[in-house]
């Protein structure tokens, strides 16, 4: 299954989370639930994957984690804010660079319509 598959099966997943609880929770309550809706369709899910930061000959271990890891190929990470900024694009995109992952998605549920807090980044895809 393809980055682009996955992500469109993502994005239902998250839409049926967001109609059937609203606005409101906690990330870890849409965490939670997005991932068994994901697991529900067959997809693997891993959550709060760590992610190391390797800088030359060094390794830090400093607890930067990506919130759900699909398939092993598409980064997911959740928000509940008022607005994207740039910080939550570079931390998305960082992800992506660190793990040579080529698709990941910002999920706003601070929205009452999840298509509008939906944010797709490439990494050379």
């Amino acid at each position: 299954m393809t980055e682009n598959e996955i992500s469109k099966i993502i994005i239902g997943c998250a839409i049926e989370v967001h109609k059937r609880l609203g606005p409101g929770l906690l990330e870890s309550a849409y965490q939670e639930c997005l991932a068994y809706e994901l697991r529900q369709k067959g997809l693997k899910v891993r959550k709060q994957v760590p992610r190391p930061i390797v800088y030359k000959e060094i390794k830090l271990d400093h607890g930067y984690r990506i919130d759900l890891l699909v398939n092993d190929k598409v980064v997911i990470e959740i928000k509940y804010v008022e607005f994207f900024t740039d910080v939550h694009k570079a931390q998305l995109l960082t992800y992506l660079k660190l793990g040579e992952y080529k698709l990941g998605l910002l999920l706003n549920f601070h929205t009452t319509v999840l298509k509008n807090g939906i944010k797709r980044m490439v990494n050379q895809l």
